[in-house]
């Protein structure tokens, strides 16, 4: 059975859905891509605190997204609200086992876990002076959960004084069968990569 999101991720939904559509000109492409059952890990880049927002919208109402969030963000009320959104909390920084076993819970639940590894937001289309390694966490969940590895590209959510607009764009599953998670996060960079150059 599909999870059901909770009733304030609808609320977001519904009064998201038209400024992304119409005020944003949110436009995804390959949406038939993502699985229709089951959980995966959806791995995008990370230009924006907001990229879940327009990454998450094309599978709504019938899908959403359960995404890392820091713990610096967990003061109340903002904690409440944005776990009520999805949201559970990761340790930046530090191998964080519990988040990364709670990733794992998920998936194989059947949610859709929402995974940044470039590692660190951009600022006008350039990555900031501290630039970590990829992490392999979403190849070493999807792969410990026995889920697929879905790779995505958001374009637009480091600057939306502009109102857009907004494009994503989804990629077949990456093949994960007989590679370890450094090599699958190599094959998830590289379908990353050139998702976003099409867009």
């Amino acid at each position: 059975m599909t999870p059901r999101p909770s009733l304030l991720y609808l609320l977001i939904g519904v009064v998201s859905w038209p400024l992304v559509k119409f005020l944003f000109r949110l436009r995804a492409r390959g949406v038939e891509n993502l699985p229709q059952a089951g959980g995966y890990v959806l791995a995008a880049n990370h230009l924006s605190n907001l990229d879940p927002w327009p990454l998450g919208i094309p599978l709504w109402p019938r899908r959403y997204l359960r995404f890392m969030a820091k713990s610096e963000l967990y003061w109340w009320p903002l904690g409440a609200f944005i776990s009520g959104a999805g949201a559970f909390k990761v340790r930046r920084g530090q191998s964080d086992a519990e988040a990364m076993a709670r990733a794992v819970e998920l998936a194989r639940a059947g949610h859709v876990v929402a995974m940044f590894p470039d590692g660190t937001r951009r600022r006008k289309g350039l990555r900031k002076k501290w630039q970590p390694e990829w992490h392999a966490g979403a190849a070493r969940i999807a792969i410990e959960a026995g889920v697929p590895l879905v790779p995505a590209a958001i374009r637009g959510t480091d600057d939306l004084r502009k109102l857009g607009p907004l494009r994503v764009a989804y990629g077949p599953p990456v093949e994960l069968d007989g590679v370890d998670a450094p090599a699958a996060t190599e094959r998830l960079r590289a379908e990353i990569e050139r998702l976003e150059a099409s867009l």
